[in-house]
Order: C-alpha cells, then structure tokens, then sequence
C-alpha cells in the first residue's frame, strides 16, 4: 500500500473512532434535546424542562399532563417543585415528557423529589 493509501486510512480509522466516542458519550436526555434543572422564580423553586421539537405546534406534555412552553422548535417551561412532585411517582428519578405523543424520558436533578427529611448529604466530586 503507498504512503497516502495509509494515511487515509488512518484519518478514516481516526475519525470513525471519533464519532464513536461522541455517541457513547452523549447522554440519553441530550439526544431528545431535553433538559432539567431547578431554578428559582419567585419565592418558590421550580423545574426548568427545555427541548426541541420539530413542530412549534406540537403539544408538549409532563408526566401525562399538558404543558403550556415558551418558545417555538426550541422550548421550556418552568414547573413549580411542588406541582412536579404532585404529578410524580414518589422518589423519581426521571419525568417523562411526551412531544407530539412520542414520550421522553429526562432526569430530574438529584434528589429533587426526595424531602428534606431524606437527603442528609450530598457529595458531588469532580471527574
């Protein structure tokens, strides 16, 4: 094989493991376009859930319930602490945010849905 016949290859090879690494990388929630945090408004938490959606029409729904966005292709919505916790599973882990009928699941932040009673500590460490 010539010289340049080998390095293409290896550019090949390099780039195929690349993209690869992207995928694995990706997290679950990133892939639908979705995120979670807690924010403040006002004098209470709540729960910021942004996503894509091909259709700025598209009903958009959190555990079952519909849910007026802010936004159009590109959405959020912000839900009071208290309102997710009522429409959740206790101790949840994840909402499931359904897009034109097709359901998502995205992580809540951790221990959101636990009492203050329950999370006695966090340790969060740097990787």
């Amino acid at each position: 094989m010539p010289w340049t016949d080998c390095s293409k290859l290896l550019r090949h090879l390099l780039l195929g493991a690349a993209a690869i690494g992207t995928v694995l990388a990706t997290p679950v929630s990133a892939a639908d376009g979705l995120n979670t945090k807690i924010v403040s408004c006002g004098e209470q938490s709540c729960l910021l859930v942004t996503g894509r959606r091909a259709d700025a029409n598209a009903q958009v729904a959190l555990n079952g319930r519909v849910v007026t966005v802010e936004g159009d292709r590109k959405w959020r919505v912000r839900v009071p602490v208290d309102t997710v916790r009522a429409w959740s599973a206790p101790f949840a882990q994840a909402i499931v945010v359904s897009i034109a009928g097709v359901s998502h699941k995205a992580k809540l932040p951790i221990g959101m849905l636990l009492g203050d009673e329950h999370l006695a500590m966090l340790t969060v460490t740097a990787k």
